[in-house]
């Protein structure tokens, strides 16, 4: 059988009945947009973060949109963030009209140094941006502690890392808002695009459920710029299906992620995940380093393990955002650990032959390259 880099047919075969038991209700009733299913969605999300607010949205990109039009960022504003992640952490700062500020990421977890955070602080930052990248969030004691001395919101961007716990609180509510993604293949994902945002500032999260649906304030009354950024109902109605399963699938990602990086710890040349100990990891990747990327990529295809690279090029390196953004500091470790890093196969539905198998076939990638 092949391996699946990412197994959803495996959790729908378990999941079935009620996915489309909650698809046929919405069929019934009609309501495809802010439907029932929208509102029950986000007050369960809510409970399980903990945050007061829970706005659903059109996708992980237009959470944090609308959370950076909350805050008012415009153009001629900064916003500081790490340039090792996918692209649209750094698109909504500039479709904004303002400027991605990048700060180098620590080698070893590839999040943003909250170290190098305050040096790139100036009159313009409107907010501060990490990415809960691979799975675990970054230093967010840290990173809110900076933002508080200087007044600068933290938005965390957890399109990555949604189940995750950062000292006993759940990722989405460690700082001012979060913003996840419900990309189908996220930790919780629907069958198409969503997302969401938490807040608990109640100013904030109105701001935010206003600009959602076109600036409404009421139907046709219109107080804010906004976008049609509402999540459908359906995609509301999966992820509700799903998430009477999710702590075990967040559970099952935790143990196969600290098995998995026994084994690939012991793999010369294979440099394993690292994640701190006051934090949990629910491994949207499983990302390794190696210095033999490309040797090690073509001898796991031949014997049918699938790969993928997370993120191959820095956003300061790509071609639109080259001449938009600024780097401080430098960025040599996002360079360098984009050269390096490698996904492995990672669901909850991995099981301990196939992850054998897997690890088995990287070693020997590894001692041939």
């Amino acid at each position: 059988m092949a391996i699946e880099f990412i197994d959803l047919k495996a959790q729908l075969r378990s999941i079935r009945a009620p996915v489309n038991e909650r698809i046929q209700k919405v069929l019934d009733h009609g309501q495809f947009i802010m439907g029932p299913e929208v509102a029950e969605m986000e007050q369960r999300l809510a409970a399980f973060t903990g945050a007061k607010h829970c706005i659903s949205v059109a996708s992980g990109t237009e959470a944090l949109l609308i959370a950076l039009m909350a805050l008012g960022v415009g153009r001629g504003d900064e916003v500081i963030t790490t340039p090792f992640t996918f692209v649209a952490t750094a698109e909504v700062i500039v479709l904004l009209g303002a400027t991605p500020v990048f700060v180098d990421v620590e080698p070893d977890t590839c999040n943003i140094d909250p170290e190098k955070i305050e040096a790139a602080i100036t009159s313009r930052t409107k907010a501060i941006m990490p990415v809960s990248l691979y799975g675990a969030t970054a230093d967010m004691d840290e990173i809110n502690a900076i933002g508080a001395k200087h007044g600068i919101p933290v938005i965390e961007d957890a399109a990555q890392s949604f189940g995750a716990e950062y000292r006993s609180r759940k990722s989405g509510n460690v700082s001012s808002i979060g913003c996840t993604s419900f990309f189908p293949s996220k930790p919780l994902g629907c069958y198409g695009d969503g997302g969401a945002i938490f807040a608990s500032d109640d100013a904030l999260a109105k701001a935010m459920s206003e600009i959602r649906t076109h600036g409404q304030e009421s139907r046709y009354y219109h107080t804010r710029i906004g976008v049609g950024g509402r999540m459908d109902t359906i995609q509301c109605a999966v992820i509700l299906a799903k998430l009477d399963t999710f702590d075990w699938e967040v559970e099952q990602r935790i143990r196969l992620g600290r098995t998995y990086r026994d084994m690939v710890a012991a793999i010369p040349g294979i440099q394993a995940p690292v994640v701190r100990n006051d934090r949990t990891c629910v491994w949207a990747q499983f990302t390794v380093q190696t210095d033999k990327r490309d040797a090690v990529i073509g001898s796991l295809k031949e014997v049918g393990v699938p790969t993928a690279v997370h993120y191959p090029i820095p956003l300061h390196k790509q071609p639109a955002y080259q001449s938009l953004c600024r780097v401080v500091g430098g960025a040599d470790v996002s360079e360098r650990v984009s050269q390096r890093v490698l996904s492995l196969p990672m669901h909850p539905y991995l099981d301990e032959e196939t992850m054998q198998t897997i690890v088995s076939a990287l070693g020997k990638a590894a001692k041939s390259a």
